[in-house]
């Protein structure tokens, strides 16, 4: 019995260790199996990873490994026609700092309190070298951006100083210095609403600037290696790669910036002295090529700094919305030339008389053609003449000179509507003028079914429609071309840096726009208006020249805007070289007549322009030519010697100091034309104590009286043409030093209204 329960007990004991055997050869089986699998799906990931993914993960590797800097091209420069550099860029240096790769580290830890004592002490650094806000600094380097920038376009010489503090520091990851360009402007507001100017990027945002922004941007390089750690360091592998920029082309303007410079001088004058609230400005164009000569704007701004408010709108600029300020700063950088319409007046009598000698309903001087009462009354409206008189009889030649509506308001009629409409088109009044500008706009008419005979009367003589001052300008220059019309433009070549291949722009002439028979007749009538009629103020001794006054009423809809006054000139007549229109906005000094206000400054204009473009004189004596010298130089001379020179060639000499003492500075300089017993003002070496004077107002006195007055404060006058003052070249009130030439132009004056 015994026996049998053992023998029992033991197949038990067998069965369960079967048992345990099978399942530890499962358990086994199982595992290899699962190792199996995992092998193969290891295998596979492997594959997968080197087969499928491997350029992808390369490139991932390569972009978090790599650093790529883009490297600036230089913009291009812009010159003048002379060749003079107006707008140019300069290599400069922006500084920028990765805030995670400044960090102290200590067993991959970041150190917290060095890393505050190094940030601490590069913030202190950076606010010192770059005149920063430290605090300002100092929470961009605790910023958790990638990147933050601390100053951009740096000039080299605050550079090499970061450069030697890092390098002492051995500061050599996480500040950055990258070489980018800065855009200058040498003469500051010189053509300013014209050349337009560049944003921090380098971007162009208005003018020239932008108009060329994709020629003269050039296209930007870009250098990628691999670095050590986020460091600023490179290694140098197979994966670094540089791509050279391509440098902007230059471009050369049509703008002569001395002929600029004398237009925008006079032009502000001329706003100041006639309290113009809305400004003025000019254009001044080559009509046989249709080149810009100078084109201005005043108020103008200074092109470094163009977010800073002129004085003329600077008062209260600061308690503005950011939106008025930004209104505002547009409104200062608006080259009016082309993007202002405005109500022509009276200088649009040239074209309405264009359109009737071209389409042979009137002829030049037929006598009592037009009558004038000193009012036309048209469909029960009264419109009145300037003259209010009248002027009784007149040819079309003489309703020029006079500047009478009622004369040109009789000629529209018998124009019609239709003809006057169709000129209009073909003086291309409808459209842009294609100029190499940006944003120009185009004036406003009156649909032609809408015309009756009060709009077209008031049409006549250039009001209630507007047209923009460049519109005017290249319709009268087709005139002055014997009736072509061209194209105006301001750049004349591009030059491509990288290849010095010069493109230049050709003369687009778009059609003969009037026959040469009425240009020529038409040049007669304007220059018959500066010799006899209404623009004698415009005149130039020495040259013919040919003109027409405006004076635009205020708009009934804006009156707050005032009177526009105005002055279109040829020079010279027979061969004409240059057209100028001169147009003031609002003055309210006194006179609003453009014949009163805008032709004496044309008239300076041209004085300097035409010699200095030279165009020959025809003047065969000057004012008193025989009493005319030339100033010597006297610098580095004794007193004594200086004035003996001086004295000996008929000029009064003016200084004080010790025979022997030496010259150190004269005014006049050297060089210059002074009339006998003219003033030179001398100073010796170390006595530089300037004298200033003040200049008084010469405007309606003789020639006489202006001597005495400027000779009264040691200075010197210079004039031209016969008559009283109409024009000084430094306006009255300006202090200047003793011995200074006051140029003044003087005309005889007839009763003509100057409308």
């Amino acid at each position: 019995m015994e026996y049998s329960n053992n023998n029992k007990k033991n197949v038990l004991k067998k069965k369960k260790q079967k048992k345990v055997l099978k399942m530890s050869s499962i358990r086994a089986f199982v595992f290899v199996v699962l190792i199996i699998i995992l092998f193969v799906a290891l295998v596979g990931r492997i594959g997968f990873l080197q087969f499928v993914k491997g350029s992808y993960l390369e490139r991932r590797k390569l972009s978090q490994a790599i650093s790529s800097t883009l490297i600036n091209a230089k913009r291009g420069t812009i010159y003048d026609y002379t060749g003079k550099a107006i707008a140019i860029s300069a290599n400069v240096d922006t500084v920028t700092v990765s805030p995670e790769y400044i960090n102290v580290k200590k067993n991959n830890k970041v150190d917290e309190e060095k890393t505050k004592a190094k940030k601490s002490e590069i913030a202190k650094k950076f606010a010192e070298i770059f005149e920063l806000n430290e605090e300002d600094v100092l929470a961009k380097l605790n910023s958790e951006k990638s990147v933050e920038t601390i100053v951009s376009k740096v000039e080299n010489d605050k550079i090499e100083q970061l450069k030697e503090w890092l390098n002492e520091k051995e500061y050599n990851s996480g500040i950055n210095i990258d070489p980018d360009t800065k855009r200058y402007y040498p003469y500051n507001n010189l053509a300013s609403n014209l050349i337009g100017f560049c944003g921090t990027d380098n971007q162009g945002i208005d003018g020239i600037e932008l108009k060329y922004d994709s020629i003269l941007k050039g296209t930007s390089g870009r250098l990628t290696t691999a670095t050590q750690n986020g460091s600023s360091k490179a290694i140098p592998d197979k994966n670094e790669q540089y791509i050279a920029p391509k440098d902007g082309s230059n471009i050369y303007l049509t703008i002569d910036s001395n002929i600029q410079s004398i237009a925008e001088k006079y032009l502000k004058q001329a706003v100041e002295e006639n309290r113009c609230k809305r400004g003025g400005n000019i254009i001044i164009e080559d009509p046989e090529t249709g080149k810009i000569l100078a084109m201005a704007t005043y108020p103008d701004f200074n092109l470094n700094t163009p977010y800073t408010p002129n004085e003329w709108i600077s008062e209260g600029f600061d308690q503005l919305s950011a939106e008025e300020k930004s209104s505002k700063l547009y409104s200062m950088w608006r080259n009016r030339a082309v993007l202002d319409a405005y109500e022509p007046g009276s200088t649009f009598k040239v074209l309405t008389a264009a359109s009737a000698l071209e389409e042979n309903i009137t002829e030049t001087d037929i006598a009592g053609e037009f009558y004038c009462g000193g009012a036309e009354i048209v469909s029960g409206v009264r419109i009145r003449c300037a003259n209010q008189n009248g002027h009784g009889r007149q040819s079309l030649r003489n309703a020029l000179e006079n500047s009478c509506n009622p004369a040109l308001i009789q000629l529209s009629k018998k124009v019609g509507v239709d003809t006057f409409y169709k000129y209009l088109k073909q003086f291309g009044l409808f459209d842009k003028t294609g100029i190499d500008l940006p944003s120009e706009t185009t004036g406003t008419f009156w649909a032609q079914k809408n015309v009756g005979p009060v709009e077209l009367a008031t049409m006549s003589f250039g009001q209630r429609f507007t047209i923009t001052p460049m519109q005017l300008v290249k319709a009268v220059s087709a005139i002055a071309n014997g009736g072509v019309m061209v194209t105006p433009h301001i750049v004349d070549r591009i030059e491509n840096t990288e290849t010095g291949n010069i493109t230049t722009i050709a003369t687009n002439r778009e059609r003969q726009m009037v026959s040469k028979d009425t240009a020529d007749k038409l040049k007669g009538i304007m220059r018959d208006v500066v010799e006899k009629g209404g623009g004698n103020f415009a005149k130039v001794s020495g040259y013919t020249i040919g003109g027409k006054t405006g004076t635009s009423e205020p708009d009934p809809n804006h009156p707050e805007n005032g009177y526009v006054s105005s002055f279109l000139a040829i020079a010279p007549v027979e061969n004409t070289k240059i057209v100028a229109l001169l147009t003031l906005y609002g003055p309210t000094a006194g006179s609003y007549y453009g014949g009163t206000i805008a032709a004496p400054a044309v008239s300076q204009i041209l004085s300097e322009v035409l010699p200095y473009l030279d165009i020959p004189s025809n003047d065969t004596a000057s004012n008193n030519s025989s009493e005319i010298v030339t100033v010597p130089n006297v610098k580095g001379q004794s007193l004594k010697s200086a004035k003996t020179a001086l004295e000996n060639i008929g000029l009064t000499c003016k200084v004080t100091g010790a025979s022997d003492e030496i010259i150190s500075e004269q005014v006049p300089k050297a060089g210059t034309q002074l009339r006998k017993k003219g003033i030179v003002k001398l100073y010796v070496e170390g006595k530089d104590d300037r004298v200033s004077q003040t200049v008084p107002d010469l405007k309606g006195v003789s020639f006489e009286q202006a001597r005495i007055m400027l000779e009264s404060r040691n200075l010197n006058i210079s004039s031209s043409g016969t008559g009283i003052v109409i024009a000084q070249d430094i306006k009255a009130d300006t202090q200047v030093d003793e011995g200074t030439i006051i140029n003044v132009t003087l005309q005889e004056v007839n009763n003509k209204l100057q409308n």
